[in-house]
This record gives structure tokens, C-alpha cells and sequence, in this order.
């Protein structure tokens, strides 16, 4: 038998040689086991952000999941994919402000008081910082939450929010002095 002969024998098509997929090609189960363990891994921390610049669980949660289908998307592309999601965090946020044209948080002293006694210290902790945070800005609580409570330095915080490295600098200065001032405040009437 010859070599050409080979493609022409049915009995011997199991043998044909696929051509090989190009590097850097993923397939879809690839992208499907790399993403999942990725949202196993950062989820908890994307979910946290989200609350923390938007001060609401439910909408944490929604902007999580927008962020997480947004980063789904772009798999291939996104070079650190937990900086691409932080910075579509923000982005969703912004985009939600535009929208609605203000704030939609809720009044800090409209947040319900929790009575639970074996986690009040942590329950206490967490009303007094989403009271503070409700009182700066939209992109002062983006600073702050990315800056000092996610820990990114300064030009990773620049980068995702499309600033300067100037503008973080002052906007998280103002923040933290609102939120100092805020927090004096909630201690004072303690």
C-alpha cells in the first residue's frame, strides 16, 4: 500500500491526523474549568468589593454577577482577570450612578439595627463603616474601597478607575477624612 492510497481506504479513516489547534487557542471546557476556578478563588473577595461600593447586599450581588459574565466574555483577553473584573466592578457601579443620576443607598440612619448578641462586635463594625462609606462620594468610596480596603497601590487603583495617579491620591484623602470624621462622630454618641 502507498502513502496516497491511505486516504482513499475507508478502513484506515480512523487514522487521519487532525490538524493541530493553534497555541493560545482555548477551547470552551478549558475557559469553563480556568473561570470556575477563578470565581472559586475570588468571588468572596469580588462580592465584598461590590458591597463595599455600593453599600446594598442585593446589588453586590448583581453587580458581581454583571462583572463575573463581563469577565466570562472576555476570558482570553483579559491579561489579570481579577484586576479586569475589580475594574468592571467599578465600571458597573459608575454606569448605575449615570443612570439613575444620583445615589441610591440607603440613609445611615435607616440601617437596621442588629440585636444578635453572639455576632454583635463584627455586626456593630460592619453598620459603622456602611454608614461611613454612605456619606462620601460614588468615586471617593471607589477610591477608598480599592485603595485601602482591597489594599491595590495607588497606580493599580489609577489604572482600573482611568485616572490619575494625583486624582486617587486626593480623592482618597478627602474620603478617609469624611470617614474619620464620621466614625469620631458614631463614637462620640456611643
Amino acid at each position: 500500500m502507498t502513502a496516497g492510497t491511505r486516504d482513499e481506504d475507508p478502513d484506515l479513516e480512523h487514522l487521519r491526523i487532525l490538524p493541530a489547534r493553534p497555541r493560545g487557542v482555548r477551547t470552551r471546557s478549558t475557559t469553563d474549568v480556568e473561570f470556575s476556578a477563578f470565581v472559586a478563588e475570588h468571588g468572596d473577595e469580588l462580592l465584598r468589593t461590590a458591597w463595599l461600593l455600593c453599600g446594598d447586599t442585593h446589588r453586590a450581588e448583581e453587580l458581581t454577577q454583571q462583572a463575573l459574565v463581563r469577565t466570562y466574555a472576555a476570558w482570553g483577553r483579559a491579561h489579570d482577570p481579577l484586576a479586569y473584573t475589580r475594574r468592571v466592578l467599578a465600571n458597573l457601579r459608575v454606569d448605575t450612578w449615570r443612570r439613575r443620576r444620583r445615589e441610591v443607598l440607603t440613609a445611615p440612619e435607616d440601617l437596621p439595627e442588629h440585636a444578635r448578641s453572639d455576632e454583635h462586635a463584627r455586626t456593630e463594625d460592619r453598620d459603622q463603616l456602611a454608614r461611613a462609606l454612605a456619606l462620601l462620594s460614588p468615586r471617593q468610596r471607589r477610591v477608598v474601597v480599592l485603595r485601602h480596603m482591597v489594599g491595590l497601590p495607588e497606580a493599580e487603583v489609577a489604572a482600573e478607575l482611568g485616572v490619575s495617579v494625583g486624582t486617587v491620591k486626593s480623592t482618597a484623602s478627602r474620603g478617609l477624612a469624611t470617614l474619620r470624621a464620621a466614625l469620631a462622630r458614631q463614637e462620640e454618641t456611643r
